[in-house]
């Protein structure tokens, strides 16, 4: 069985993944690619049953499945309706919501809701530093004040307030990757932070005037337009290309999700981070990475995505 597998559509990705032993047997493939081994004790060496579903440890004598040890693990549901999931939520631009993720699959939208949420924790950014040209900006999400009702208004809120909305400090690399953290402010010491964190040294940085952004310059090179101005190009320096993914970010959260709590915001961010890093590649690409992370990532129970913050 082949890791990586040819389809251009979902009616190809629906036609490969048959029925569950299909699934099985290309998650295998996935989790075994570099040689077989025991979940709980990691031994090298394992006997497979006769019903092609069940395996044993040679050392620990334990009986375990493809599944077991990976975010798939405590699931009742087909191992073909999760690879579905994968493949619609890695594969939307702006994203499935569990309503419509629900119908695509037949499943109920709590299940469809914690589903989501689990491909979504294993979408995760790609690590290493960006380089030559960073554009740096900043946004805040959530429902405008003037939309909601006058008794859920937030005196004083608007704009780049915190009160009722996410900030969310973002990076990316001119043709290149794109990095975001959600952040509790966006303070000067956290927008440093956070570009220290993420950008090689002697790379060029590329911002608006927001106050926050004033003593970039003592650490790399640093450009700036002042929107405040009406000035959005000077030259090379612009933040266009961070600020389109921001478009593309809130036309998910309005269009599609309509709403992101702040305990799961992060998620959300990582999510279309990991579509946008690999917006070049392709679909069968994309489906075996978020395998992988949901292979080798911690399991998520339910209790603990529905846990409010202490």
């Amino acid at each position: 069985m082949k890791t990586m597998i040819d389809f251009e559509n979902l009616t190809d990705f629906a036609d490969y993944f048959c029925d569950d032993k299909t699934c099985a047997e290309h998650l295998a493939a996935i989790r075994f690619r570099n040689g077989e081994y025991c979940p709980h004790c990691r031994h090298d060496k394992i006997h497979k049953f006769s019903d092609g579903k069940r395996y044993r440890c040679a050392k620990c004598k334990t009986d375990f499945t493809i599944r077991n040890g990976t975010v798939f693990g405590d699931s009742k549901l087909p191992l073909r309706k999760w690879f579905m999931a994968i493949y619609l939520l890695t594969t939307s631009g702006k994203g499935i919501s569990s309503y419509q993720l629900a119908k695509q699959i037949k499943v109920t939208q709590k299940t469809a809701w914690f589903m989501n949420h689990r491909i979504r924790s294993a979408a995760k950014q790609n690590k290493g530093n960006l380089f030559g040209t960073v554009e740096v900006d900043e946004t805040y999400v959530g429902g405008l004040e003037k939309n909601k009702r006058m008794s859920k208004r937030t005196a004083g809120s608007r704009g780049r307030s915190v009160k009722t909305k996410t900030p969310v400090v973002g990076m990316i690399q001119r043709g290149g990757e794109i990095r975001a953290q959600v952040v509790e402010r966006v303070s000067m010491a956290t927008v440093e932070n956070n570009i220290v964190a993420n950008v090689a040294k002697g790379t060029q940085i590329m911002s608006d005037d927001f106050l926050s952004y004033a003593r970039i310059g003592k650490m790399f090179p640093h450009k700036s337009v002042s929107h405040a101005r009406g000035e959005y190009v000077k030259g090379t320096c612009h933040t266009n290309s961070i600020e389109s993914f921001w478009a593309l970010f809130k036309r998910g959260y309005h269009g599609v999700y309509h709403s992101m709590s702040r305990k799961h915001m992060q998620k959300y961010v990582d999510e279309f981070c990991f579509r946008f890093n690999r917006r070049a590649g392709e679909m069968k690409n994309i489906f075996h990475d978020t395998v992988v992370e949901m292979i080798e990532g911690t399991q998520l129970p339910y209790n603990e995505l529905i846990q409010k913050p202490i």
